[in-house]
């Protein structure tokens, strides 16, 4: 019987309810910017959470397969710990749709002004001194543009970022996948032309590389591809803490790695077991780690929001 009642207990701690999140906005180019916010309390550090690459929502979902809502799923967990959160949309998409109006007309530069826009209401909103900027992915990118001025930022949290300028990124990925290799040759040389500022027409290229090349994309590409995570990084005087899982198939714990040698006050955590969208993965094998991405049953690991909580509550 005592042991029915702890574990029941047990229960209804991790059940909890988290606080209600709130839709907040701040003024984007040509209209509103928007997120939700989930504030446990004034003493709670607050972390910004900016999304990954793609049309990638505020809850980290994405048309494109991804489900689950890792971000939704991380900022109930930090609300538990007591930190509070604001997970955003990118201007043009989801409900900041009308900031911009086309929303892959866009610049690393543009996305961190807009971080900076929302550090400077979560400032003024609550009193706290400063918020500190998570970046998944490639809103990891984002954190550390953001961070070149450190004004309002207390610190950033780098979630499966890549080390490398992401037109590296980008080819190593292509060629971990042994179905891309007739692909290879056009799919490197479209790479090596938007690194060098050129156009690449994408009906010129195999139908399958296309939507990675599309032509209304290729501006915010060529823009993505000049920047260099490492250098960025080296001249970040702030806190940061870099998350990386070992399963991950997109970035690799190289990545992480070269971010730490390149700022080696920055905290690494590799966190064994987990993908780039944080969750657990058993294997090795490819195809159960991508099944994992939409698959809105499994839950991140916990061990994500532990780490982070552990860090921005120092």
């Amino acid at each position: 019987m005592l042991r029915n009642i702890v574990l029941a207990a047990a229960l209804l701690v991790t059940t909890a309810a988290a606080p209600a999140g709130v839709d907040v906005t701040v003024p984007g180019p040509q209209g509103a910017l928007a997120g939700t916010l989930i504030d446990p309390g004034k003493e709670a550090p607050v972390v910004l959470i900016i999304p990954g690459s793609g049309p990638t929502d505020r809850n980290g979902d994405n048309p494109l397969g991804v489900k689950g809502g890792v971000y939704r799923q991380l900022a109930e967990a930090l609300a538990a710990k007591g930190v509070a959160t604001l997970r955003i949309d990118k201007r043009g998409m989801f409900g900041s749709k009308a900031a911009i109006a086309d929303g892959n007309d866009v610049t690393i530069g543009a996305y961190a002004a807009d971080a900076h826009a929302w550090v400077d209401m979560l400032r003024k909103r609550s009193g706290r001194p400063c918020v500190w900027i998570l970046g998944h992915s490639e809103g990891a990118l984002v954190a550390l543009q953001a961070a070149q001025d450190p004004k309002g930022i207390c610190g950033l949290i780098l979630v499966s970022g890549a080390g490398r300028p992401l037109g590296e990124v980008i080819r190593a990925q292509l060629r971990a996948n042994p179905a891309n290799a007739p692909l290879l040759p056009q799919g490197e040389a479209a790479i090596d032309q938007l690194e060098a500022g050129k156009r690449v027409p994408a009906a010129s290229l195999p139908a399958p590389l296309q939507p990675l090349f599309n032509d209304r994309v290729q501006g915010y590409l060529i823009d993505m591809f000049a920047h260099d995570p490492a250098k960025l990084i080296a001249a970040v005087k702030l806190p940061v803490l870099i998350v990386q899982g070992d399963k991950d198939i997109q970035v690799a714990v190289a990545d992480a790695e070269l971010l730490k040698r390149a700022q080696p006050a920055a905290t690494l955590k590799l966190v064994p077991g987990i993908n780039h969208v944080l969750k657990p993965v058993a294997s090795d094998d490819r195809a159960a780690n991508v099944a994992t991405y939409g698959n809105a049953d499994l839950p991140i690991s916990p061990e994500v929001p532990d780490t982070i909580a552990a860090f921005v509550r120092k």
